[in-house]
């Protein structure tokens, strides 16, 4: 199966959201990301192989926000109408041509802007999956490289390549080192 479909659109709606995660109303894409960013909901995927190596993407250089930056595995924003894990496995699928068990980890708000473009400000909620390197088949209107980088060498990696890593894959990394570790070793064993 060829993996290069576009997936989404600047006039898709997401869910507007509230601090607290309560749905306030919809928004295109488009002006979601305009200015200084409405909260809306969100999520990132980890995926972790037999190794313990998280797998990471290169964002498309067709994406308007953090074009050619690597990423987590996988992130994108549950639709109107759509419940938040089904939103996970639609995207696993459409970035990356995989199906897989998830679990869900913690949920943060960040706010980053992208030079002029727009900004990200999202209420985004982690998860945490298994990938076996052989399924994966992924998108390349999304992504445009993906690689595999060992648990113990995340950080080391972060700081040498911090001007060409997402700001929410360095936020929440962090926070998955210093407060979820254990947890993510006991699932991906």
């Amino acid at each position: 199966m060829k993996n290069d479909q576009t997936v989404s659109s600047p006039t898709e709606k997401l869910i507007l959201v509230d601090k607290s995660d309560r749905k306030i109303g919809q928004i295109t894409k488009q002006d979601a990301h305009q200015g200084k960013g409405r909260l809306h909901r969100a999520f990132s995927i980890f995926l972790f192989n037999d190794q313990k190596q998280l797998l990471l993407q290169k964002r498309s250089l067709k994406k308007p926000l953090w074009p050619g930056f690597w990423a987590n595995s996988c992130c994108s924003h549950p639709r109107v109408g759509e419940e938040l894990e089904e939103a996970v496995h639609r995207r696993l699928e459409q970035e990356l041509n995989v199906s897989t068990l998830v679990h869900y980890l913690y949920k943060f708000e960040y706010k980053a802007s992208f030079k002029d473009v727009g900004t990200e400000h999202e209420l985004c909620s982690v998860w945490l999956g298994h990938v076996r390197e052989e399924d994966i088949e992924f998108n390349r209107e999304e992504i445009s490289e993906i690689k595999y980088v060992p648990i113990e060498n995340m950080e080391k990696e972060l700081a040498r390549n911090s001007d060409i890593c997402t700001p929410w894959l360095k936020l929440e990394w962090k926070t998955i080192q210093s407060e979820h570790l254990e947890r993510v070793l006991s699932i991906i064993a």
